[in-house]
């Protein structure tokens, strides 16, 4: 390992590189994934990540077997972590949105290498579907 990782890539002013956290600190990666680790809550940052805004229903339509209940934890828990944002429009009926602030949108990066490095697993070239999913 000890790979580090320059400006360019990462967009911070000094290189990081990979090293094992001092006992009893906090892993800055274990935070990360503790954030955006479970299955849904990754979906959902995906999906924004494509499609920008998006109402409760198009979400909970786009998430084939996320119940109503989850859904509203996780976006709950990514507008608690700064991640995304909730826009309540006062209209009859009432009109929610979500987005992705610009702390969410700093994932893009980390999904598209995701996505390279699952597209390079065994079988994965014949899972995709037409948008490269």
């Amino acid at each position: 390992m000890g790979e580090t990782l320059g400006n360019a890539q990462q967009g911070n002013a000094e290189p990081i590189a990979l090293a094992r956290s001092v006992p009893g600190d906090a892993c800055p990666i274990e935070r990360a994934l503790g954030i955006i680790g479970s299955k849904w809550t990754f979906l959902i940052v995906r999906d924004l990540l494509l499609d920008g805004t998006l109402r409760f229903g198009d979400l909970l339509r786009s998430l084939e077997g996320i119940s109503p209940k989850t859904l509203s934890l996780r976006l709950r828990e990514l507008e608690e972590a700064g991640i995304v944002t909730r826009t309540v429009y006062p209209e009859i009926p009432p009109r929610v949105e979500y987005a992705l602030t610009d702390k969410g949108r700093q994932l893009e990066r980390i999904f598209i290498e995701l996505k390279r490095y699952g597209l390079t697993l065994d079988g994965a070239e014949g899972k995709r579907t037409a948008n490269g999913e």
